[in-house]
């Protein structure tokens, strides 16, 4: 589902950009290597947020990812999220404190409820 105006198309950029410098930290944290790109497991982790964020059901009316109704992602790679959002969370602060400002003001809207359409 694409969002259909500018302000919810950037609270998707937004969620995008914050889930790959959380991903960023950490595999640098975990993961030490000479290029500035993810390893192959992390780059995996977020391809697989950002295909899900693509295809959020909400589009750009979205609430942050521990407070939606509905959970898109399997199980293991919600674990995995998880994982690196609990090691990167505390480092935002410091290394992305508007992402992480942001994030904190987008938790504290009400989640969307998603109602099923009419037959």
């Amino acid at each position: 589902m694409q969002p259909a105006n500018p302000s919810q198309r950037r609270r998707i950029a937004r969620e995008k950009r914050t889930i790959a410098a959380m991903t960023s930290i950490y595999c640098r944290g975990h993961h030490p290597a000479a290029t500035d790109r993810p390893c192959p497991e992390c780059g995996e982790l977020l391809a697989y947020a950002m295909a899900r964020l693509d295809r959020c059901v909400f589009g750009g009316l979205k609430p942050v990812c521990a407070k939606c109704t509905i959970h898109c992602y399997k199980p293991a790679m919600r674990e995995r999220v998880r994982v690196v959002m609990r090691y990167a969370g505390p480092r935002m602060l410091v290394r992305h404190p508007i992402l992480s400002l942001w994030h904190q003001l987008d938790s504290r809207a009400v989640p969307p409820q998603r109602t099923r359409p009419e037959p």
